[in-house]
């Protein structure tokens, strides 16, 4: 009984330790019995779990209440308590309160959604504009013409993984944008519809052939964030991950040059392109 008792004492110490470290795990990837949304690590992601967690708490407490009025209900108005049943056939204060509170709930859900999804959809500011074409089975970035630089990114095969590396996340070539800075993502197909989607930076934008369609995102801490295409579009989609690495500004301009040399020779497949060509290194500041 007593190495039980001490079993159950590590493991519930365990869980508090995961529970404390969590955190900062999930900024980057998915965590082994993670409950809940990974940590925010943009402004969009912090506001999306913001009204994610005003819901629950309408819903919770609407659940609750209903969950109540029907025990009341069932206790009050059975047969064996009303043999005779009423003849009641409405009641104006009630039908005026399920009809104004119900109109007020959502009220209260629509105004920070609104607000939510227009912030979310771009921004004015953009420090760098990065053009995203999502193929079978790969995606391509490219900084514009003023960067010049345009390359793949593709799966690391499970053979060629080294320690560390995750399966289905890792990539050789990752997408490389200065932390603190907005970033306008312009995605689009050179193929069938795609999606680009990074759960802890709350960023998501269907790739679409013949179309550009913008979002944007500002990664708050430097690191390695992952994401993957969430919309079936062949038989590899699961090898369509998404990493993204956020580095300081000095960092950044150190890569850019040597991108600019590492990727000088490389044809990535283009998909449509933008009727005006994407400015990029100049504007960052």
């Amino acid at each position: 009984m007593k190495n039980l008792a001490g079993r159950v004492a590590v493991l519930f110490g365990a869980i508090l330790v995961t529970l404390a470290l969590a955190p900062a795990a999930m900024a980057q990837l998915p965590q082994p019995w993670q409950m809940g949304m990974q940590a925010a690590a943009s402004p969009v992601a912090e506001n999306l779990q913001s009204l994610h967690t005003l819901v629950l708490w309408i819903v919770t407490v609407v659940t609750i209440v209903v969950a109540a009025l029907l025990l009341y209900v069932i206790f009050r108005f059975s047969a064996k308590r009303n043999p005779v049943a009423s003849r009641t056939s409405h009641n104006t204060l009630i039908e005026v309160i399920w009809t104004v509170v119900p109109v007020l709930i959502l009220v209260v859900i629509a105004i920070p959604s609104f607000r939510l999804v227009y912030f979310e959809d771009r921004t004015a500011n953009a420090d760098i504009t990065i053009k995203v074409t999502g193929h079978q089975w790969y995606w391509e970035y490219d900084y514009g013409t003023a960067a010049k630089v345009d390359f793949n990114s593709r799966v690391v095969a499970d053979e060629d993984l080294k320690p560390g590396e995750h399966r289905l996340l890792d990539v050789d070539n990752q997408l490389v944008v200065p932390a603190g800075k907005n970033v306008r993502v312009l995605t689009t197909s050179a193929d069938v519809i795609h999606s680009f989607f990074i759960p802890s930076l709350a960023v998501q934008r269907y790739a679409i052939p013949g179309r550009t369609i913008e979002t944007w995102f500002r990664v708050d801490k430097p690191g390695t964030y992952y994401g993957e295409c969430n919309q079936i579009c062949g038989a590899n989609h699961s090898a369509m991950p998404i990493s993204i690495k956020a580095v300081p500004e000095a960092e950044f301009q150190a890569w850019l040059i040597e991108a600019k040399t590492k990727f000088a020779d490389a044809t990535p497949t283009t998909g449509p392109t933008l009727a005006a060509p994407v400015a990029v290194a100049a504007n960052i500041h």
